[in-house]
């Protein structure tokens, strides 16, 4: 989605390799054989697709472990984030005009982990980090991280406030139905800076999620 910015709110944008999208603060912002029968493989579930966008997409509390500069472009930081997966997720963000390498190292932040990877100037990419723009006067953006609370659990996956319980689709079914375009739109924190989607705060077991 493209950086749009509103110019009183923060939108909400993810950075990485499915595109950019970003919660712009009020500001636009996964025996013998005999004839015994073979038991039946449990066929997995069907998508829920009547819950609200949001929910389809899957958010985890994560922290960059490793961080460099992208060889070939002159806008991405690629990084490891530990997602408390089997091994850190490699995600690029278009964050180097916002943040040095030193600010980048050991930032706990949130990522939109059910999308398909893709590969950003070579860079195999999965996931994105979200973070909250807001349009400055001079036409710049001013980009911060979306972060967790202190409490919160690396690779909690998030929740929102007054909606069911998330069931994330597959990364295809994101891609196909453009979950996260959807969803882009209506990414914004509120007054006090809490991430949300249409008024529905990004939560953890710790509390919400914010744009410091």
């Amino acid at each position: 989605p493209a950086d749009e910015a509103k110019p009183a709110k923060k939108q909400q944008k993810g950075k990485g390799g499915n595109g950019d999208g970003a919660q712009k603060k009020k500001k636009e912002k996964k025996g013998g054989k005999g004839n015994q029968t073979k038991p039946a493989k449990g066929k997995p579930a069907a998508a829920n697709h009547d819950q609200p966008d949001i929910c389809k997409l899957e958010f985890k509390v994560g922290q960059i472990t490793k961080v460099w500069v992208h060889p070939e472009a002159d806008k991405l930081y690629c990084e490891e984030i530990e997602c408390g997966e089997e091994k850190p997720r490699q995600i690029a963000s278009g964050l180097r005009p916002h943040y040095t390498l030193e600010q980048m190292q050991g930032q706990r932040l949130l990522v939109v982990s059910n999308l398909k990877t893709k590969k950003l100037a070579g860079f195999p990419s999965s996931g994105m980090v979200l973070c909250a723009a807001e349009a400055k006067e001079d036409g710049s953006e001013k980009v911060e991280f979306v972060e967790p609370p202190e409490g919160a659990a690396i690779g909690e996956v998030l929740t929102f406030e007054g909606l069911p319980t998330p069931e994330p689709l597959s990364g295809a079914q994101v891609e196909k139905k453009k979950i996260f375009q959807t969803c882009a739109g209506k990414m914004k924190t509120t007054d006090e800076g809490l991430a949300a989607w249409d008024g529905h705060v990004f939560m953890t077991s710790a509390g919400p999620c914010k744009a410091p």
